[in-house]
């Protein structure tokens, strides 16, 4: 299952406490996908996914945010 989190507008540490919300939500194989405008999140998330075991799959800038697919390997 894919699930949207909009972080838009948020700054440091919000996109990343969206993201840990959805994961306690979410099944291994689920794609979490964020969007954020903060700079941030890019190194945030990776650090992220990394202590978590979970994987990015895709980190993309786009005019008006930044979006991140991590899929979720382990709970």
């Amino acid at each position: 299952m894919e699930k949207l989190v909009d972080s838009r507008g948020s700054a440091c540490p919000g996109p990343i406490t969206d993201l840990s919300k959805a994961y306690r939500n979410s099944q291994v194989g689920d794609i979490i996908v964020l969007w954020a405008t903060d700079q941030g999140v890019k190194a945030d998330a990776q650090a992220w996914a990394k202590r978590t075991g979970n994987e990015i799959l895709e980190m993309k800038e786009e005019p008006d945010k930044i979006v991140i697919k991590i899929r979720i390997n382990k709970r």
